[in-house]
């Protein structure tokens, strides 16, 4: 084949067209192929296409000088019409100047007579008199349109010569034009009448096109509307124009109106005023206005309803931000799927809580219309100036473009939760995000993104908030520090303190004002609070802070390193460059200081800060935003009283021991040893049993395995060995073990059961938290996960390294899974919000479900603490629900009110979320808008949370106050006693008291003992009226009537056996009469566990349970009204107290505590060591520390 190719020569060109023509096979056997392009541009025909047409610059200026001639004709028509002489034009067309003096006459007569007696001149109608210059200067223009006229058709020409020719622009054109050039020729025509004033319609599409090439040139999109605008005032101008011009012309042969005459006339009509004063006297310029009339009817509605169609348009879309604005004003732009009224009213009140905020502008970029709701809260003037509604799509330049995202200070994306896959929500905030960095990679993203393992693809962002990071984290610590939800969400709002203070109850005035706490941060050399401590320890620094000004000194970042550090401990000395991070109920820059009149005459400015002071600060003035601190004496104490006299104890002269003082270095042997490497618990207790020895097995590492790409490495309690997957499954057996429900473990520490729908990810944070390497062993509890769907192997890969952590199939609406999974052993049992109820047709029932079950719950099992997630913060008010509880209403009348202040807060005196049983991750939304201002609020939460575990930084944990703890007396001792001894720093208290509900429904509870012991107690029970238990059971009624009727068919036994049979019916009648509605639901627990092979001897029900018993149980906000005394308990968060605040019985105080492994010796400093080297050097000594 080669050698053939070399052989035969290709043919000529023309030889392969003539054989293409006569079908030579020959040819279609040849595979070679030679291809030519032709390119026609270089043609005159296309270099001309290009300069007129084709060129947006050249076109454009084509088009410019068009239109200008079109004004120039019409500019010239007027002027002919003002030098107009009607005689002097009629003679010349009657024949140059020799017309008879009679027809002139008749001309004037007719301008005086009657209309009846008038006849039409016709000559005045076709002739005008046209000065010679008007004349030559329309004759150059008529030549100059024509040709382009021309030029433009033979460009434009497609083939359809008769189309382009029956266009009005072309006839127009050819009407205006071709006359004046025949007048060169005939001169005797040249004062002919020619409708130049048509020309005004060429103009104004001319002037369309121009603007079109103009939008084109500078890519502008949004031009419809000013297009719309554009040809609606056009077309208004020209048909008043071409009125005017054609009455005034046609009235020449009539009443010979001038040309402002003929304008008014026009505006009056189409105006539909219509006076009258000025009317046309002959027909044919009636009939014109006729034709206009009908013409305007036609024309002007359609382009009205254009406009009105655009206009609406605009209004969904939101036009666009200018840039004149995005360059002078400052604004942030906020993407979202679908805006809805709490979303947004959290984002303002929380982003416009700032004050230096107030300037911002918000633009909300959202692909769906704008609802009802948000559009009548968007024309609220408080919001109508400063928030702009645009329709369209961040995946678009040109959307982005008319938010000016480039010109943003900041963009915010939030997913959408409300979505049932929630996988494809965070898909499209990543592409948003992705684009968002594409147009504008200068402007800072702030992203929210739902599922922890869709994290990593949005690293780049400058702040992330994964939703079910902090979800799951939140609800773990809510299990060992009880309402930490509650914590976190009162210190990432903004608030002042004031909610409340009007409230009658002391509570809600304390609880109020402690939520106005929040975190501020400020350099050390630059600060008042903590400028006096430099080269002191940081427990120092806390404590003194506190004492001195009631703020409460958290955590410290060094200046050559970029992390935070809560709790660094005593070793660690401040410096001047560091940046403090504190609690307090103002930043310290809006705060005043108010210093005695001691201080003022009898010690200088400069010393004020010198020593602590000795009393508390408690009393704090807020005003317009500046707090004014009230200084005490700061005179150092006495050297000689260096201790606090703690209480005598039983009346004896012995004292205990008194709380030390804060050393401003850090002493070795006066810290209490913290490392928890070596778990002291296993020294405090001595494992004799099978099962205590399993636990001997744990070591301390870090997860081999974790679920998702971005999760922060912690040390935790892990198995020596992995378990099976098989004994991971709690309620079945398996050849490991024989175990088929959680008594036969045995487990020392109640049960941890958490509810959800599927095994995702971020339940991985709910287990870390709770396996941390400070949590000490004998204190772990068992984790159970009550999934509605079975995990699958990732997951159990995940979770098989973790002792105690089981899973079993069920849902919460079975009370036989309930009971399988060890209810009745439970502690807490969270139930986490399910996806496939986010979405429902009306939003706020997405928690209907869960809200009922959860309520079944705490009918079934009161002394169970429970923890909910809801999806809207506004359904809290339904759990644990009263319909007629007088104190509940009071509450929401207070919740009512705060909210008309407009509190963002105004929920939090809700009892369940006060006291941390229900939780909305829509509450965190606000962590992530105060970023914008405070850009270490998520990493401070993290670390709270357990999330991220820098080195060197402390941890949150919590402490119950006992009665032998009650000697400290206040809070400011405690937060001494602490700083002193264990290097702790408290943040907060949670509070349990007793409270007397006035409500209005009772019940009256009847123990089982005295049900059961009938014989004792029969004649008593006689004589009960039934008029003492209001509230019986409709159902026991019938039970009871039912047996009354059964009795009568015995009545031909003995009388012996009939009197028997009495006594026993009458007896079960009067215990069906005396049985309530929690003895009840108390049997039907105990029959499903025993038809389930359950013992029944742990169970516990309300009747069981004392008034000690329900003190003891902190996590439990308050009972349900079954108990005679309707003596119930709440619980509330007290954030940063004041010193003098009296410590109670019961109270759990919330602490930071220092990082065990930054006290470990002949360790690397804190800043300097990480967690990895650590461990690795921690690998020779695994015998003994177990690491």
């Amino acid at each position: 084949m080669e050698q053939l190719e070399s052989e035969v020569l290709p043919l000529p060109l023309r030889f392969r067209f003539r054989d293409l023509l006569l079908g030579d096979q020959s040819f279609q056997n040849d595979d070679r192929v030679q291809v030519e392009f032709y390119v026609n541009e270089n043609t005159f025909k296309e270099q001309l296409k290009l300069f007129f047409i084709k060129n947006q610059r050249s076109s454009l200026r084509i088009r410019v000088f068009n239109f200008s001639l079109k004004l120039l004709t019409c500019l010239l028509y007027i002027i002919r019409v003002v030098t107009d002489n009607p005689v002097q034009g009629a003679s010349h067309g009657a024949g140059q100047q020799n017309a008879p003096n009679g027809n002139i006459k008749c001309i004037d007569c007719q301008w005086n007579g009657s209309v009846q007696d008038r006849e039409i001149n016709w000559e005045l109608i076709f002739w005008v008199d046209r000065k010679v210059p008007v004349w030559a200067i329309q004759v150059i223009v008529a030549i100059i349109s024509f040709l382009e006229t021309m030029l433009l058709m033979y460009l434009s020409y497609k083939g359809n010569i008769w189309e382009q020719t029956f266009q009005v622009s072309f006839l127009l054109e050819m009407i205006n034009t071709v006359p004046f050039i025949i007048t060169i020729f005939w001169p005797s025509i040249r004062n002919i009448f020619i409708p130049v004033f048509l020309n005004c319609w060429l103009a104004k599409c001319a002037l369309e096109n121009m603007i079109n090439d103009v939008h084109r040139a500078i890519q502008r999109t949004n031009s419809a509307m000013f297009n719309q605008v554009l040809i609606l005032i056009c077309t208004l101008l020209c048909l008043v124009f071409t009125g005017t011009c054609g009455i005034q012309h046609l009235e020449r042969a009539g009443k010979n109106l001038s040309l402002f005459n003929a304008f008014y006339f026009c505006i009056v009509t189409f105006s539909t005023v219509g006076f009258g004063d000025v009317t046309p006297r002959i027909w044919p310029s009636q009939l014109l206005v006729v034709i206009m009339i009908c013409v305007a009817l036609v024309v002007l509605p359609l382009q009205f309803e254009e406009l009105i169609y655009l206009w609406m348009e605009r209004q969904k879309s939101g036009g666009n931000y200018s840039r004149h604005r995005a360059q002078t004003e400052k604004h942030v732009v906020l993407c979202v799927s679908a805006l809805k009224i709490d979303l947004l009213m959290d984002f303002l009140n929380e982003f416009y809580a700032h004050p230096r905020l107030q300037d911002y502008y918000v633009v909300i970029l959202c692909p769906s219309e704008m609802d009802l709701q948000v559009r009548r809260v968007l024309q609220i003037p408080l919001w109508s100036q400063r928030v702009i509604y645009l329709q369209g799509s961040v995946l678009k330049d040109q959307d982005l473009l008319r938010a000016k995202m480039d010109d943003a200070e900041a963009c915010f994306i939030l997913s959408s939760r409300n979505e049932v896959d929630r996988m494809a929500a965070d898909h499209q905030t990543i592409l948003r995000a992705w684009a968002v960095k594409d147009f504008a990679p200068n402007c800072p993203l702030y992203v929210q993104i739902l599922k922890p393992e869709n994290k990593f693809h949005v690293k780049f962002a400058d702040h992330v908030v994964c939703e079910e990071e902090f979800k799951y984290a939140m609800l773990a610590l809510n299990c060992v520090c009880p309402a930490t939800s509650t914590l976190v969400t009162l210190l990432v709002h903004t608030s002042r303190g004031r909610e409340g203070q009007q409230s009658p109850e002391q509570w809600q005035r304390m609880y109020g004002c402690c939520s106005g706490n929040e975190v501020y941060h400020i350099r050390l050399g630059d600060s008042k609070f903590f400028g006096e401590y430099n080269g002191k320890s940081f427990t120092y620094a806390s404590f003194h802070a506190h004492k001195k000004y009631g703020v409460c000194l958290i955590g410290i970042k060094r200046e050559e390193n970029k992390s935070i550090l809560l709790n660094p401990g005593p070793r660690h000395i401040m410096a001047a460059t560091d940046t403090c991070y504190y609690i307090n109920i103002t930043k310290e820059e809006n705060s005043a200081f108010i210093f005695n009149q001691e201080e003022r005459k009898g010690r200088p400015a400069a010393g004020i800060f010198d020593g602590p002071s000795q009393l508390p600060v408690h009393s704090i003035i807020a005003s317009m935003g500046t707090v004014a601190m009230d200084l005490q004496n700061t005179s150092p104490p006495d050297s000689s009283v260096g201790k606090l006299v703690p209480p005598s104890v039983n009346g004896t002269g012995s004292r205990r021991p008194s709380i030390a003082p804060v050393q401003e270095l850090a002493d070795s042997s006066s810290i209490l040893p913290c490392d928890l490497l070596a778990d002291q618990s296993e020294d405090d207790s001595v494992f004799t049993d099978e099962k205590d020895q399993s636990s001997a097995e744990y070591v301390k590492g870090y997860p081999p395995n974790s679920p998702y790409i971005g999760s922060s490495p912690t040390l935790c309690h892990l198995l020596a060995e992995k378990a099976p997957f098989c004994c991971l499954r709690l309620d079945q057996g398996c050849r490991h073990n024989s175990f088929e429900d959680a008594k036969a473990y045995g487990f020392k520490n109640k049960l941890i059961i958490v509810s959800a729908e599927t095994a995702g990810n971020g339940l991985y944070n709910f287990i870390v938290p709770l396996r941390a390497y400070y949590r000490p062993r004998k204190e772990l509890n068992p984790i159970v996960l009550l999934l509605d769907n079975p995990p699958d192997n990732h997951f159990l890969e995940a979770i098989s390294c973790f002792p105690m952590v089981y899973y079993m199939a069920g849902t919460i609406d079975n009370l036989d899974s309930l009971l399988q999974c060890g209810i009745i052993y439970a502690d807490n049992l969270v139930v986490v919000d399910k996806e496939s109820t986010m979405s429902a047709e009306e939003d706020y029932m997405a928690d209907a479900k869960t809200i009922v079950n959860v309520q079944t719950m705490f009918r079934l099992f009161p002394s169970l603490s429970i923890i909910t997630e809801l999806t809207h913060p506004s359904n809290m008010r339904f759990m644990q629900f009263r319909a007629k509880d007088c104190y509940s209403l009071a509450l929401s009348k207070l919740e009512k009110k705060e909210r008309d202040k407009g509190s963002n807060l105004a929920f939090m005196f809700r009892l369940p979320f006060a006291a941390g049983r229900v939780f909305s991750i829509s509450m965190l939304d606000t962590l992530l808008y105060q970023s914008f201002v405070k850009d270490y609020m998520i990493l401070i939460a993290r670390l709270l949370l357990g999330l991220d575990t820098t080195p060197g930084s402390g941890y949150l944990c919590a402490m119950k106050v006992n009665e032998e703890d009650l000697w400290i007396s206040t809070y400011g001792r405690l937060f001494q006693k602490l700083c002193s001894s264990s290097a702790e720093i408290p943040i907060g208290i949670y509070r349990t008291e007793s409270h007397i509900f006035s409500s209005s429904e009772s019940q009256v509870s009847v123990s089982v003992d005295d049900c059961e012991d009938t014989k004792d107690k029969g004649d008593e029970a006689r004589s009960n009226d039934q008029s003492d238990h209001p509230l019986l059971r409709k159902k026991s009624m019938q039970w009871a009537r039912r047996l009354s009727k059964r009795s009568g068919k015995w009545q031909g036994v003995s009388r012996d056996s009939s009197r028997d049979h009495s006594q026993r019916i009458a007896q079960q009648r009067l215990n069906l009469y005396r049985r309530s509605e929690r003895e009840e639901l108390s049997e039907l627990v105990r029959n499903r566990m025993r038809h389930l092979g359950l013992p029944t001897s742990g169970y516990e029900d309300l009747t069981n349970l004392t008034a000690s018993d329900v003190m003891n149980r902190v996590n439990l906000g308050y009972l349900q009204d079954e108990q005679n005394d309707h003596q119930n308990t709440l619980s509330y968060v007290l954030i940063n107290p004041s010193p003098d605040t009296r410590l109670e019985l019961n109270d759990i105080v919330y602490l930071i505590r220092s990082d065990p492994l930054a006290h470990v010796p002949d360790d690397p400093p804190v800043h300097s060591s990480s967690l990895k080297e650590m461990h690795e050097s921690g690998l020779d000594t695994r015998e003994d520390t177990q690491l």
